[in-house]
């Protein structure tokens, strides 16, 4: 599993912004380790925080001073947010960056975790009130809607995934979308004109 992504990612060039005001942020794109229904680990934010309250995201932050790279911040606040020890990830790549609304430069960094650590994660409830898991599958196959957002160069449409009660949208839809395709060839359309209802 993490040679097979290791070598997708390595074949593309991953995407760099640059904003007005560069505030540099990561989040990390945790992938089970099972090779047959590999999972990606998702949050979804406390209602009490004061931006992305109730939305679905990655772990992930805003860079500190103190950290060595964004790959140093993506697992930094893995661990803050969701118990995830670093030492538990194997990295394996980098995805393009996308630009927040709030103004963030955010770098997917995507690692392999085994899938008996799912089970020992903890939210914190300070940031989070759930932590679940989706099948890259059902990102891959599963219905999904398709919302104009202009989320990147050239990008027109990003899609809206209904997993159980969760709706999985805006940035980390558009992130995940890019992964299935990078790895898995999934083809979802990012680049097409929405059609008119």
């Amino acid at each position: 599993m993490r040679q097979f992504i290791a070598q997708k990612l390595a074949q593309q060039t991953p995407r760099v912004l640059t904003a007005k005001s560069q505030i540099s942020a990561a989040v990390l794109v945790a992938i089970t380790d099972d090779d047959i229904n590999p999972h990606v680990i998702l949050t979804r934010r406390a209602k009490h925080m004061p931006t992305h309250k109730g939305q679905i995201a990655f772990p992930g932050g805003k860079a500190e001073d103190d950290d060595k790279d964004l790959t140093t911040t993506a697992l930094r606040e893995a661990r803050e947010e969701i118990a995830l020890r670093p030492e538990s990830v194997a990295v394996v790549g980098r995805m393009g960056q996308v630009l927040s609304r709030h103004g963030f430069v955010v770098t997917p960094i995507v690692g392999v975790v085994p899938a008996s650590v799912v089970s020992e994660l903890i939210p914190n409830l300070g940031e989070l009130d759930r932590i679940f898991t989706v099948p890259l599958q059902f990102i891959i196959d599963g219905p999904r809607v398709m919302d104009a957002l202009p989320l990147a160069d050239g990008v027109n449409q990003v899609p809206s995934f209904y997993y159980d009660d969760y709706r999985i949208w805006g940035m980390t839809a558009f992130i995940l979308a890019e992964f299935v395709n990078l790895v898995y060839d999934a083809r979802i359309d990012l680049y097409s004109k929405p059609k008119e209802d």
